[in-house]
Formats: C-alpha cells, structure tokens, sequence
C-alpha cells in the first residue's frame, strides 16, 4: 500500500490496520447498503481506516459500540449514542470516542445490529486477516457470548481494492469472518462461507491473556461457580 502510495497515515502501516486512500468513499459505499440502512447499534473498531465510518454512523443518529484498548477494562466498550452527539467528527476518533461516550459493561450493551471489522486483507469469500492481536476476533466472540450478536449478525469492513486478494486466506474456527465489502468503487457480498465464531474458545488462550482481561476472568469465574453447583 505504501509503495503503491495509497496508505495514509498513521504510518507505517505495519502492524496495524491500515488507513488508506479512498476511506471516506468506502464508508459512504457501506452507508449506501441495505445491511447498513436496517443497523441502528453498531460496533465498530477504533481504527483509523474505519473513523469515517464511525462519523457516518453518529451522524445518522446511530448508536456506536467502541471496545477499550486490550479489552483492559472491566467495562470493555464505549457506548456513544449519535443523538447525544455534537460533533460527530471528533466523536468518532478514539478519543473523542472517550470524551463523548459512556463505559459499559458486557451487561450494558444493548444487541448489536451491524458489526463493522477493521482488515489488513480481506477476500470475497469472507476471509479476513486482522493485525494479528486476536482482539476482534476476541470481540466478537465475547458479544456473541453473551447473546449481543448472533451468526446472522451482518460483519462488515472497508478497505481498498488492493486489500482485497483473489488467493485463499486461512481462517481458523476462532477467526471473524466478513459478509460485506465496501470499497470505494463497489459493495462485495461475500456469501457467508465462512461460520461465524459461535463464543469463546478457552481451549485458545493462554493462563496469561485471561488475566490481561477482566471479561475474561470474570466469564471463567462465574462458568466454574456454575460447574461447582
């Protein structure tokens, strides 16, 4: 992307999501599909690529799910109601998003309608490589888990063409798929491939990720107080 000069900044674009020419006309690619117009909650990752996105959402009155850095907080997502929202432009950055917004709890987030996946690369069947930290994936399954999304719950993502390969992408049973691309020329459905991750899969994370993660300490706490009787 940066040889071909269409990544923007943040740079490098190494090791994150990267943010790219043409975003804002992705967004308004997305905001133009069905999948979007029936979507009143939204969460939506913090990336940069995707803040047009989010400005889009909030200036629709739409209410928006952020998740904390890491997941690092017992509270794990940002709630940001569009309505009560008076610069959206600003609201839609993370810290905006901070300023603006509310914590809650796994507890607190209403059902999400439309849930929008930031992607390093992404492929018409639905494949999707994230940055590599696991946490939308992560994300999803913890929504999934506590009954906020379910496997009909559109994923969608923007990028640009050139993230868009003709190759296969390995996708394991923990990974996120898309049904959705918006690039700014076209929408590309996917087809729903790929099944969506049905909850957390605990058999995949290490003694030391559960702990980094109130959520998570909290969910194996209260599933082996179930299991004890």
């Amino acid at each position: 992307m940066e040889k071909h000069g269409v990544a923007k900044t943040p740079r490098p674009v190494h090791g994150r999501i990267p943010n790219f020419v043409g975003a804002e006309k992705a967004a308004a690619v997305l905001a133009a599909s069905e999948p979007w117009k029936k979507a009143h909650v939204l969460k939506c990752n913090p990336d940069s690529a995707q803040q047009p996105v989010r400005e889009i959402a909030l200036r629709e009155g739409k209410t928006l799910y952020m998740a904390v850095p890491k997941l690092k907080s017992p509270e794990p997502f940002i709630r940001i109601r569009g309505g009560d929202v008076s610069k959206p432009q600003y609201a839609s950055t993370i810290r905006g998003g901070a300023a603006f917004g509310t914590p809650v709890s796994m507890e607190e987030v209403e059902k999400v309608d439309l849930v929008v996946a930031g992607c390093v690369a992404v492929n018409a069947h639905g494949a999707r490589l994230g940055k590599g930290g696991g946490f939308s994936d992560l994300e999803f399954a913890l929504t999934r888990a506590y009954g906020v999304v379910s496997k009909l719950t559109p994923v969608v993502t923007t990028v640009h063409s050139c993230q868009v390969l003709d190759e296969e992408i390995p996708m394991a049973r923990q990974d996120e798929p898309v049904d959705y691309i918006a690039t700014p020329e076209r929408l590309i459905e996917t087809g729903g491939r790929f099944p969506k991750p049905a909850g957390i899969h605990w058999d995949l994370l290490t003694e030391r990720q559960i702990q980094a993660i109130p959520i998570l300490r909290q969910l194996r706490e209260q599933a082996r107080a179930t299991a004890a009787g």
